[in-house]
């Protein structure tokens, strides 16, 4: 992760797309304005390594715009809103949201997490960097360097927390991971667990294995969560 990274901004105001820019400007990064949603799937069609997102955009909001995006494209994005409802975070969280930050904010937080990412990501192989060999449970293979699950003939896309929570649980089948295990793996940080993040997290990747019945992925009552052999 070594060149220098380009970071778009996607906020419709426009003092706040200067106060960010001026603080990732400051810590070496290049900087992409959009300030509402056409523009921002106009622009990420560019080299962007990640996506600060508003929520309350014009023409399109936060949410449509995240839903297209993660319909072809795993870049990481940090939600970044006036909405601080659970429910606002579990939303954007569910859609594949890899971050998401409340107004107002402290900008060298922003920045820390912008940078806490493009690392898991980088790490993950998102962007053809060193990678681990591949992962196959039962019918399913984990690419590490696509960042993709491969189930049958389907590319499935994942974002960088939900890869690294498979990475953890497909690389041991059959082991039960606690939710603070799977917190530190998914997110990278040794705090209090928080349990909707996992629970949406875990939901979505069985949305994504299509695993209605609990073939794949296992709740262990008051322990944690396991990756069926």
């Amino acid at each position: 992760m070594s060149e220098k990274k380009t970071i778009l901004v996607a906020d419709d105001e426009k003092e706040i797309r200067s106060l960010i820019r001026v603080y990732l400007e400051k810590d070496g990064f290049d900087v992409i304005e959009a300030e509402n949603g056409l523009q921002v799937l106009e622009r990420i069609e560019q080299d962007v390594d990640l996506l600060v997102l508003d929520i309350m955009m014009p023409h399109l909001d936060g949410i449509e715009v995240l839903r297209r995006i993660r319909s072809k494209n795993n870049i990481p994005v940090i939600i970044l809103s006036a909405k601080s409802r659970n429910c606002d975070r579990i939303l954007g969280l569910d859609l594949g949201a890899d971050d998401y930050m409340v107004k107002p904010f402290d900008p060298l937080e922003l920045v820390s997490r912008i940078k806490a990412n493009l690392r898991r990501y980088y790490q993950l192989g998102g962007r053809g960097e060193e990678h681990a060999e591949n992962i196959t449970v039962r019918d399913v293979t984990l690419d590490t360097a696509s960042c993709m699950l491969i189930k049958g003939n389907e590319q499935i896309a994942l974002t960088s927390v939900e890869y690294r929570i498979l990475f953890l649980m497909m690389g041991q089948p059959g082991r039960v991971f606690t939710k603070q295990q799977i917190y530190e793996a998914g997110w990278e940080e040794n705090m209090v667990v928080d349990d909707n993040s996992i629970m949406v997290c875990i939901s979505k990747l069985r949305a994504k294995l299509k695993d209605t019945e609990g073939r794949y992925i296992t709740t262990i009552r008051g322990l944690g969560y396991r990756f069926e052999k």
